[in-house]
């Protein structure tokens, strides 16, 4: 008997260690809170620059209440978190996310926005933060994404707030595509595929037009087929490039649009302040 009364205590200091987390299960302390209390401590470490905890506590919220106002919001607010953490994969999957479960929601046009934002600024590349770089001559895979994600924002939101500032990255984008497009056919005229470079020059002309990069096609097409021995189509090809000149067609480039409108203010846009 007395050995049962001395086990006593050490029982009772084993549970209560246990509920303590010393034995592997800590204790959640977001554990009973409720919507508007994860959003509100979620939004404030988002808003502090905390975005891994603020991820964090969002997606707890999604997780124990999927449905409502609040839900909605985490993820949209999730897919910028990932964008300012410089997640750009992680960003695109959850405003994708959005996109595929709220398609008829009025704010979806920022999901898609969002999207093309994070595209965007990986065609820029990490480097050009620290040291400029001719953007036309990286891999155009990023570039091409974003620009399919603003035509798709202005084709199916154009009178969304964010269409304007997708329009102007878009003839951005373009000229740094049509760029690219001649730098491809210099690189054929330097290893002497003139017939390729041919080609890539006019389909510059073809799918560009009004852009800077037309003028640069048309001077790699002219000696494209000089050194092809197409003399007739390099002096028609030349004709155009003058005619062209003459009339002023050669828009110059635009400037690059600057940093995107995305600053991220609670109740912007499910006005959850008023339930």
């Amino acid at each position: 008997m007395p050995g049962t009364f001395t086990r006593l205590p050490l029982l009772l200091l084993v549970v209560t260690l246990a509920g303590c987390g010393i034995f592997g299960k800590e204790i959640d302390p977001t554990e009973g809170w409720s919507a508007a209390k994860l959003y509100s401590e979620a939004a404030s470490e988002l808003d502090s620059g905390n975005y891994t905890r603020a991820i964090e506590l969002y997606e707890k919220l999604e997780a124990r209440y999927p449905f409502g106002r609040y839900a909605m919001q985490a993820q949209l607010d999730v897919a910028y978190a990932h964008y300012r953490a410089e997640e750009p994969e992680d960003a695109i999957a959850a405003a994708d996310r959005f996109i595929k479960l709220y398609p008829q929601n009025p704010y979806v046009d920022y999901a898609y926005y969002l999207k093309g934002i994070v595209n965007y600024n990986r065609s820029v590349g990490f480097l050009d933060r620290y040291i400029p770089t001719d953007a036309s001559q990286r891999d155009p895979g990023s570039a091409l994404d974003a620009f399919t994600d603003f035509s798709v924002l202005v084709q199916r939101f154009p009178n969304s707030k964010y269409a304007l500032d997708a329009r102007q990255r878009m003839l951005y984008l373009r000229s740094n595509l049509a760029k690219h497009e001649v730098n491809v056919a210099r690189y054929y005229m330097r290893r002497g595929a003139y017939l390729a470079a041919a080609n890539r020059a006019n389909y510059v002309i073809e799918r560009f037009q009004r852009t800077s990069a037309v003028d640069d096609a048309l001077l790699v097409l002219i000696d494209a087929y000089r050194a092809l021995g197409k003399e007739d189509l390099a002096a028609d090809a030349q004709r155009v490039l003058d005619l062209n000149r003459q009339a002023g067609r050669f828009i110059p480039d635009g400037i690059e649009p600057g940093e995107a409108d995305l600053a991220r203010k609670i109740w912007d846009y499910l006005s959850l302040d008023k339930n």
